[in-house]
C-alpha cells in the first residue's frame, strides 16, 4: 500500500516541485519508498532523495553513551550502514568517545550481542514497552537529518543518511543505502577510505541484498 502512495508522491514532486527540492522519506520501508519516489520523479536529481537513518544513528549514539557513561555530545563518527530494517549494520569501529576510540572502551561481545541487535530492534522494543511507536523520536531525527543536509555537519564528524548508492564500499548501485556522510553547502558526500573488516563487510552486504530483494518486489512501480 505504501509503495503505491510513494509512486504518486514522486509524480507530484516531478510535476510541481522546485528543482532544488530536498526529499526525506520516513514512511517504511523507507529506503525502498525513497527509491520509488525518486524513480517516479525522473526530472529531479536522484541525489535530492534520501531516507531517514538518523533515528537509528541517534539510537546507536545513545546506546554507546549509556554503555560508556558519557554524554551523547561526546560521541562522534558512529555509522549506520544499509537498510532501515533489522538488517541495518550499526558500526562503531571508527567511532570516538571524546578522544578515545570506542572499540577500546567496550568489548566485542557487547557490540555483537547487545549493541548491534538492540539498535536494529529498538523500534519494536519501544512499541512493546509503550504500546506506541517512537513518533516523537522520529520527528526529532527528521529535523536533525534536514538540518545537517542543509546547514552542514560538525567538523570532524559525520552522520548516517540513506542515499542512492554510487558503488562505494562495493554496495550495488540502484538502491537507497545508508552510508556515513558529511554535508556542506546543502550537499552530502559519502565518507571514503574507511577500513572495513570482514565481519562488517558481510553485514553491509546482507543489508544490500535485502534492499535488492525489496527493489525486485516493487519493480512494477519503478
Amino acid at each position: 500500500e505504501n509503495a503505491r502512495i510513494f509512486s504518486v508522491q514522486g509524480k507530484a514532486i516531478n510535476d510541481n516541485a522546485d528543482q532544488d527540492i530536498k526529499v526525506l522519506v520516513v514512511g517504511n520501508p523507507a529506503n525502498t519508498n525513497a527509491l520509488i519516489t525518486s524513480s517516479n520523479a525522473p526530472d529531479i536529481n536522484p541525489r535530492s532523495f534520501s531516507a531517514m537513518m538518523r533515528l537509528d544513528h541517534n539510537r546507536a549514539i545513545a546506546q554507546l553513551a549509556n554503555k560508556t557513561n558519557t554524554h551523547s555530545s561526546e560521541i562522534r563518527k558512529v555509522a549506520i550502514w544499509g537498510n532501515h530494517s533489522t538488517t541495518q549494520y550499526p558500526d562503531i569501529n571508527h567511532a570516538l568517545v571524546g578522544s578515545e576510540k570506542a572499540t577500546d572502551l567496550v568489548d566485542e561481545t557487547w557490540v555483537r550481542e547487545n549493541f548491534i541487535p538492540r539498535v536494529q530492534k529498538r523500534g519494536a522494543e519501544i512499541i512493546q514497552a509503550r504500546g506506541l511507536s517512537s513518533a516523537a523520536s522520529a520527528a526529532s531525527a527528521a529535523i536533525d537529518h534536514m538540518n545537517n543536509w542543509e546547514l552542514g555537519t560538525a567538523e570532524n564528524d559525520w552522520v548516517s543518511m540513506a542515499i542512492p548508492s554510487d558503488g562505494s564500499y562495493g554496495i550495488s548501485e540502484g538502491i537507497i543505502y545508508s552510508f556515513p556522510v558529511t554535508c556542506s553547502n546543502g550537499a552530502y558526500e559519502i565518507v571514503q577510505g574507511l577500513e572495513i573488516d570482514e565481519y562488517s563487510n558481510q553485514a553491509m552486504q546482507a543489508s544490500a541484498a535485502e534492499l535488492l530483494e525489496e527493489k525486485a518486489a516493487v519493480k512494477h512501480l519503478l
